[in-house]
């Protein structure tokens, strides 16, 4: 499993993303619901209506990644929000996520963590 690096900032699109969208769509997505530019580096998150598929978009510095992930069984734990607002995760939430651990019943110790 590739995961980002410490510096990266993990974007979540709240609510369901049309899955048939490929490079050109979900940079545009980045653009206007998360606004933010997708060629920063950072990764994007975004999950289908029946919350069975999620896909990544990021870059390295040469291209665009896009990476899918299809479940066989059960459902990611997805925050349902406006479908134009996005949830910043950390590397662990992004882990736990992915695990299928429901991010709402798991609650972070109160540690002092330097703001990326």
């Amino acid at each position: 499993m590739i995961l980002p690096g410490a510096g990266t900032r993990i974007f979540l699109a709240t609510g369901p993303t049309d899955m048939r969208r490929g490079f050109d769509g979900l940079s545009e997505l980045v653009r206007q619901r998360i606004e933010s530019d997708p060629l920063n580096g950072h990764w994007f998150l975004f999950c289908n209506r029946r919350r069975n598929r999620l896909k990544v978009l990021f870059f390295d510095g040469s291209g665009l990644w896009l990476c899918q992930k299809r479940l066989e069984r059960g459902v990611y734990s997805w925050p349902a929000g406006d479908a134009g607002s996005s949830v910043t995760l950390t590397r662990e939430e992004l882990t736990l996520l992915l695990g299928g651990i429901e991010l709402e019943r798991v609650r972070a110790k109160d540690w002092w963590r330097r703001a990326i």
